[in-house]
Formats: structure tokens, C-alpha cells, sequence
């Protein structure tokens, strides 16, 4: 039956704005140490209703992100039933195929899978993130003469891919992932929100 799922994706590392890993660039420390999560506001994965829940994941690259071997901890919305957790673990080990399955590739070792209470909000732009007490994000995207958000399109590397993503900062981004080497309290780094609508 596979997937269909639409919503939103708030993403942050500890690169300065623009994180090189979108354009194919290595990154500015060597390594990349990010967050991101996936909100579905619809969606459905193999005829299971996963609307309103959360996905997160927190990564550590270790040089260029199409190179792979990315070490990754997943977090599933505490809210998720069984069934649900489980079927949205399959679309993102990638085993139901699509745009989902390509990013996983990239993905080395889960270093661990576990539920966490997630906070995924957006108003009037402005983006927050939390994943348990491990990770914490306040971000917003860079404007346009307009006010629109600034667009970044046709990149070579992209968490939601085939849609633009919104350039943004993050005043503050904090994350704590002693399985990832990761210990972060940063300010004014990169940041990326955008929608996405996967099939597969």
C-alpha cells in the first residue's frame, strides 16, 4: 500500500548559515552535528493514520553528507501507538522505498530508537524544537524584500526533497546525545524549516 505523508520539517546544526551539506560542500567543523523532525499534519503508511505525530532525528556526519556513514539516535512521538511507531520506522529505515529511502542510505548506524515527548511548533515563522530534555531549537527563517521566506531550491542534498526549504537561523540550538559525542550550546547557527509531501 505504501506511504503518503504531508506536513512540515524544522531542522538545525552546528554549520553557520548556509549549512554547506545542501549544496554538496563539506562542512564548516569537518563534521555535522544536526536535528531535524518531521511533523506529518496528514499521512498514512501502509493504511495506518500517522497525522499529528512527530519523527526526530539527531545525526552526527562525519565529513561530506553524501559520502554517508551518518551516525543517527531516532525519536518517535510518545504519543505513537505500536502500529504507528512501527510503520514510521519502516518509511525512514527505508524500507518502504521512495524519497525517504534515499536519505536513510546515508544513514551508517541507528545507534538507538526510543519515544521521546517532541514539541514541533511554528508561528508566524518562527520554529521551535524540543525532543525530551535532550535537544532544544528556536529558529526562523531569513526574509525576502517581500517578507517571504528566502527559498533554497534544486540543491543537491536535501532532507525534503523535491520541495524548497526555508533558509533560517537558529537564535539558540542546545542538543546533548552522549551515544552521538554530541554536547552543543550554540547561537546563531543554521537552521532550515520547509513542507514536504512524500509518496512511496
Amino acid at each position: 500500500m505504501g506511504y503518503n505523508l504531508k506536513g512540515s520539517l524544522l531542522e538545525v546544526c552546528d554549520c553557520e548559515v548556509l549549512c554547506p551539506c545542501w549544496i554538496g560542500e563539506d562542512p564548516d567543523n569537518g563534521k555535522c552535528q544536526s536535528a531535524l523532525a518531521y511533523q506529518f499534519d496528514k499521512g498514512t503508511i501502509d493504511g495506518i493514520d500517522v497525522a499529528g505525530l512527530t519523527l526526530a532525528i539527531a545525526c552526527f556526519i562525519p565529513g561530506n553528507v553524501l559520502a554517508g556513514n551518518w551516525r543517527a539516535c531516532v525519536y518517535v512521538d510518545e504519543r505513537a501507538t505500536d502500529a504507528q511507531m512501527n510503520a514510521l520506522l519502516s518509511v525512514f529505515k527505508g524500507e518502504k522505498g521512495g524519497p525517504i529511502a534515499d536519505l536513510a542510505k546515508l544513514i551508517g548506524e541507528v545507534v538507538s530508537v526510543e519515544r521521546a515527548n517532541i514539541t514541533f511548533d511554528v508561528k508566524e515563522g518562527r520554529g521551535t524544537l524540543k525532543i525530551g530534555d535532550s535537544i532544544h531549537a528556536e529558529m526562523e527563517p531569513y526574509r525576502g524584500p517581500t517578507g517571504e521566506p528566502t527559498k533554497l531550491v534544486e540543491s543537491i542534498f536535501s532532507t525534503i526533497p523535491g520541495s524548497p526549504a526555508y533558509v533560517a537561523k537558529a537564535s539558540t540550538y542546545r542538543s546533548t546525545q552522549p551515544a552521538l559525542g554530541i554536547k552543543l550550546d550554540l547561537q546563531n547557527h543554521n537552521a532550515i524549516q520547509g513542507h514536504f509531501a512524500f509518496e512511496g
